[in-house]
């Protein structure tokens, strides 16, 4: 009966170093300090439109909204500039209705095409303009090391800092001859969506990042049995 209880104690302590030593971290995918902080209500007041788009550099951090390791993404922030009654007016009427953002998750291709594995929903920003806000996802998004994570934008939203360094850029979903055009609906909103990110923007950063939660890793894995 004594053997018994020891071999049961010791399985049971087996157990429990296992468990303490799946370890997960939580990360902050594109958090820098200092904050980019948005353009919006200063004139011009600029926007991120009709268009899916990732921060490719920030200094030397090229980076940036790279998954660095499997996981899974719980929660997304953006920072919202708080545009003016008639600069949002502006933005409804020529860019599809009111602001709305969300993150997609893209696998890198060759040739700088991008293909979507994952979406989060689509969020009403009007009520968060002015402040930074996140917003967790009711069903997380399993992610992987080298993806990307990026800011959907099918409308328009006051999350771009201008002005910043050369060293600065984000890319866009739009094809060659198209970066001018911020009009045209190019924002990949579905799984399985494929556009070719060409379009690089100097000087001016994305306002939002992620919160992933990282597989975890067991350094002593439970025996055998």
């Amino acid at each position: 009966m004594r053997r018994l209880h020891a071999v049961l104690t010791a399985t049971v302590a087996l157990s429990a170093i296992a468990i303490t030593d799946a370890q997960a971290k939580v990360i902050e995918v594109g958090q820098t300090s200092p904050a980019a902080v948005p353009s919006c209500p200063a004139k011009p007041c600029l926007a991120v439109s009709r268009t899916t788009g990732y921060q490719a550099k920030v200094g030397t951090n090229r980076g940036l909204m790279t998954i660095p390791t499997n996981g899974r993404i719980v929660a997304w922030t953006i920072a919202l500039g708080k545009p003016g009654a008639k600069q949002t007016t502006f933005f409804n009427d020529k860019l599809g209705g009111e602001a709305q953002a969300g993150i997609s998750i893209l696998k890198p291709g060759a040739r700088l095409y991008r293909r979507v594995v994952g979406v989060s929903p689509l969020i009403k920003l009007k009520p968060y303009f002015g402040s930074t806000v996140q917003f967790p996802l009711a069903t997380s998004i399993a992610v992987h090391k080298g993806e990307v994570v990026a800011l959907n934008v099918p409308t328009w939203a006051p999350a771009l800092a201008v002005g910043l360094g050369g060293d600065t850029s984000w890319r866009a979903s739009r094809a060659k001859g198209k970066c001018d055009d911020t009009q045209t609906q190019t924002a990949q909103l579905d799984v399985q969506d494929l556009a070719q990110y060409y379009c690089l923007y100097r000087t001016a950063r994305l306002t939002y990042s992620a919160t992933l939660v990282t597989a975890p890793v067991t350094s002593n894995p439970p025996p055998k049995k």
